[in-house]
Formats: C-alpha cells, sequence, structure tokens
C-alpha cells in the first residue's frame, strides 16, 4: 500500500492484491455482479485478469469456464468485452452494448436477460435470479470505518455488495477524489408488504447517504488501479438530429403556451446519444432557464446546460462523457459538486418518482408502427441491438413519453415506421409523442386510426409515406376490423423485403 492510497480502513488493507490473485478467487458458474453503467464506474483490472485466466483454463479443460456477470447497465471492452471474446460469459443482465457480447447473444452463444433497469434489484432482493455467489465493484476510495466512496456511476452496487456472498473492491486512483459527497444511496427500500413512501419530490432533494455500507469480513479482496473509464466521443450535430431537436423544442413552447407545460419545463430525462445531446444544446441555446433533470446518465449536454444556468441541478446514477466532458469535469468538479447527485438506480429510475416527479422522458427507437407501438431492442425482431435499457421506467410513468429517430436507416433502405413492429418494447398505451426529422406525432387522446394520419403524415419519410398510407387504406377496408386495421399476410412484409432484398 502507498503513502498516497484510497485504502484507509486498517482491517481491509491487509486484503490488497494483484488482479490476478483477486481472479484466482472467482470460481467457475459464479454469477458475479459487477459494477459499471454506461461506461462509467466498472472494474478496470480483474475482468481482464479473470478473462486470461478463462483463456488459459479452456485451453486446458474440455469444460468451459463461465460466468454470469450482472451490472447496472453497460460497460466497456475491459470488461463485457474481454470476457465475451474468450466465451467466458454464460448468462448476461440487465443491458449491454459491447459488440463481441452482442455477436454472442445473437449467435446463441450467450444468454442475456433484458430488464427494465429499476427493476433488477427488486429481482435480486426477491431472489428471482438466483444466489449471487460474488461483487466485483469499483470505487473510489474506502474510508477508515470501511464504508465506500462510490466511483463515476452507482447502478446496483448497493444492491450487489447486500446480496452477494463476497466481495472483490477496485479502489480507482484515477477517479477523481472530489468525487466524494456527489451521492446519495438510499437505504430505505424493502420488499412488500414492507415498503415506505420514498421521500423525494424535487430531483435536488438527499434522502440517503454519501457513502455505500460495505462490511468488511465480506470482503475477500482489495485491488488498486488506476485508469480511466471509457469515454467515447460524442459526433458533433448533424442536419437530422437537429431538425429532430426543433421539432422538439417547438413542441414544448407551444406546451407552455397552452399551461401544460411551466415555463420551466419539469425534469428531463435523456436516453445516450447524439440525437438526445442536440436536443439539450437547443435547450440550452433557448429561453429556458433553471431546468431540472431526473435521468440515468450525465451527458456533455447537461454540463453545458449547468454551466450556463439553463439547469440547476441533475440527479442521475452515472456519468457518460467524453473525453473533453471528462476534462471539462476534472476541471470544473468544485463547480458541480453541489448541482449533480448520483442515485443507485432503483432510484433514479424509480416508477414512482418518474410519476410523482413528473418526468419528460426522451429516448431512441429502432422502429415505430402506424398505432405508436415502439420497438427499441430488435433488429428486424429477432437480432439483440442493446437492451430496453430505462427507457419503459420514464416511459410508462412519466408526464411526456417521447421517442425519436432518423426516419430511414441504413442509407435510406429501412424506414423507422413500419406497418407493424417486429418487435414490441413500449406499446402504444405508453407512447405519448414520435418525432423524426420529417415532424412530429402528438399521439395523446387519439384513437389507434388517428394516430395512423398522425404518424404517417408528420414522421414517415416521403420516400416510404405512400406505401404506408396504400397499406393503411387497404387494411381499412379489408373487412377484418377497423379498430386497429392490419393486414396479417402483410404486416411484417417489409421486414420480410429488407432481409430478402436489402430494401424495404
Amino acid at each position: 500500500m502507498s503513502d498516497t492510497s484510497r485504502i484507509l480502513c486498517p482491517v481491509l488493507s491487509q486484503r490488497i492484491m494483484s488482479a490476478e490473485e483477486a481472479a484466482e478467487l472467482i470460481p467457475a458458474g459464479a454469477k458475479v455482479g459487477m459494477s459499471g453503467f454506461t461506461g462509467a464506474g466498472y472494474p478496470k483490472a480483474v475482468p481482464g485478469a479473470l478473462a486470461e485466466r478463462i483463456r488459459r483454463l479452456n485451453a486446458e479443460n474440455s469444460t468451459p469456464f463461465r460466468i454470469s456477470v450482472w451490472t447496472g447497465a453497460s460497460t466497456a471492452p475491459e470488461l463485457d468485452g474481454v470476457l465475451a471474446e474468450v466465451d467466458g460469459i454464460e448468462m448476461r443482465l440487465p443491458f449491454q452494448s459491447d459488440p463481441i457480447c452482442r455477436n454472442r447473444i445473437n449467435n446463441g452463444t450467450m444468454d442475456y436477460v433484458d430488464y427494465h433497469l429499476s427493476e433488477v434489484s427488486q429481482y435480486a432482493w426477491s431472489g428471482f435470479l438466483g444466489k449471487m455467489d460474488i461483487a466485483l465493484i469499483e470505487v473510489a476510495g474506502i474510508r477508515e470505518d470501511g464504508s465506500l466512496i462510490p466511483s463515476s456511476s452507482i447502478g446496483n452496487n448497493k444492491t450487489w455488495i447486500e446480496q452477494a456472498d463476497k466481495i472483490i473492491l477496485e479502489v480507482n486512483s484515477k477517479q477523481n477524489a472530489k468525487l466524494e459527497g456527489m451521492h446519495d444511496v438510499y437505504y430505505g427500500t424493502a420488499l412488500p408488504p414492507n415498503r415506505k413512501p420514498i421521500m423525494l419530490t424535487d430531483p435536488a432533494d438527499r434522502i440517503g447517504e454519501q457513502y455505500m455500507v460495505c462490511p468488511p469480513e465480506k470482503v475477500i479482496a482489495v485491488v488498486e488501479t488506476a485508469a480511466p473509464d471509457r469515454n467515447s466521443p460524442f459526433k458533433p450535430s448533424d442536419d437530422t438530429s437537429k431538425r429532430i431537436a426543433g421539432h422538439i423544442l417547438d413542441f414544448f413552447n407551444r406546451e407552455i403556451e397552452m399551461g401544460r407545460l411551466p415555463k420551466e419545463l419539469l425534469p428531463i430525462q435523456s436516453g445516450v446519444g447524439n440525437i438526445p445531446n442536440a436536443v439539450l444544446e437547443g435547450l440550452d441555446a433557448g429561453p429556458y432557464k433553471d431546468l431540472t433533470a431526473f435521468t440515468e446518465v450525465i451527458q456533455d449536454g447537461m454540463l453545458k446546460m449547468l454551466k450556463s444556468g439553463t439547469l440547476k441541478v441533475a440527479s442521475a446514477t452515472a456519468f457518460s462523457l467524453s473525453p473533453d466532458g471528462i476534462k471539462e469535469f476534472d476541471d470544473n468538479i468544485d463547480f458541480y459538486r453541489d448541482k449533480i447527485i448520483l442515485r443507485q438506480q432503483d432510484i433514479s429510475n424509480h416508477p414512482e418518482l418518474a410519476r410523482r416527479l413528473g418526468v419528460i422522458a426522451m429516448n431512441g427507437l429502432i422502429e415505430c408502427d402506424l398505432y405508436g407501438n415502439v420497438n427499441s431492442t430488435h433488429i428486424m425482431g429477432t437480432r439483440m441491438m442493446n437492451g430496453i435499457g430505462g427507457s419503459g421506467d420514464f416511459a410508462r410513468n412519466g408526464y411526456l413519453s417521447i421517442f425519436v429517430s432518423p426516419s430511414t436507416a441504413k442509407d435510406g433502405a429501412i424506414s423507422a415506421i413500419v406497418p407493424m413492429v417486429s418487435h414490441v418494447d413500449h406499446t402504444e398505451h405508453d407512447v405519448k409523442i414520435i418525432v423524426t426529422e420529417q415532424g412530429l406525432a402528438d399521439l395523446r387522446g387519439l384513437s389507434p386510426r388517428q394516430r395512423a394520419h398522425e404518424i404517417i403524415n408528420n414522421c414517415a419519410h416521403p420516400d416510404f409515406r405512400p406505401a404506408l398510407i396504400d397499406y393503411y387504406e387497404r387494411a381499412l377496408h379489408s373487412g377484418r376490423g377497423m379498430h386497429t386495421p392490419h393486414l396479417l399476410e402483410e404486416a411484417l412484409s417489409w421486414h420480410r423485403r429488407y432481409e430478402e432484398t436489402g430494401h424495404m
């Protein structure tokens, strides 16, 4: 242990070892809960050492060495990628974005369970997922009493520490020491019938502790690291993203004029990506002040909004910053300290809180059908992209659920608006607004047939609009039923045609 070690607990300082030694403590078949959420706060050293151990053992033995990996959300190549590359993951949940993982999921060599992110802790507490053997958690430091300073994400870490039989800690000195105090870890959760109301009525409220409780007797290894989070740069906003953002901002302004939104809007939840960042840039350039965010991740756009005063507070469970965003945060962390709160994901994504606060949810889609059903996870109905993430937590329970996408993909070969989605993640009952660069469809208060007109006329690309109208009109007069008109023999023909010809 060095003089600058962040491991201040005398008991735990006696358990410092190398990543290779810690990896030896993880048995084949183990259910391992790992930290990490959107490439932030994941363990950096032990997964790689474990992958090398798995590679060596699988070369020597006929029985494969594999583990189950549970996280908060996506991690990074140093975790998902290295373990998937050596075929070391048997089961993965609840969200991933690694290309090697995705390939294994889609070729059937890795099982994957796609959950709403708010539900994972409850499933673990309830025993639905089986017993967790080991938790592997990155932290920014260990205090004298053994309590843990969370790093750049909390995710499911509190639950993993509570549920696991044994714990391995990675203490990452690359994480900014001034993260200490930005976290709010709530210890008031319980299973039915013992639940109590969560006393949070504003995104700025603090209801928990700054640190995570960790029984020292459960800790079997402590590994010191000094490695940065994955921080992928965002692409500059393109014309499509800016047009989508413009439609959303125009919609917000109309809602304010009609008295259906306050001038400070309502707490914003935003998915990760270029389009959400374009929306945040648009908000920052507009007349808005003193906005709030109650979301999953803090992106570059939210840092800019906090800096300008457009946003006064942001509540999340993790960061998802570009290299420039990381530098901005580290250079100005004293400014951001009292404006950002990181919570565990069963609080950041809690349905009750999203409903109470009136969250404006903005998330992406892969495809939407004529009636507002949304597919956000599967390509052509069978191939997993990333997972549902937290979009369902907010879409069903938010004040407004907005889904966004370019109207076409693959250089115009695929329409985002289709007769029937090939997989349903968000039913028409939960989807209020659809936006593409073509326009915005407000589906509130509309019947299925009215929604079809709104979506086709406002959101479909002109190249596909005539075919959608033709399908709808023929379905309407087919005699099969006029509430939600469909031609069952043609409903998925667009997807079949793409797989056969490469164009819808």
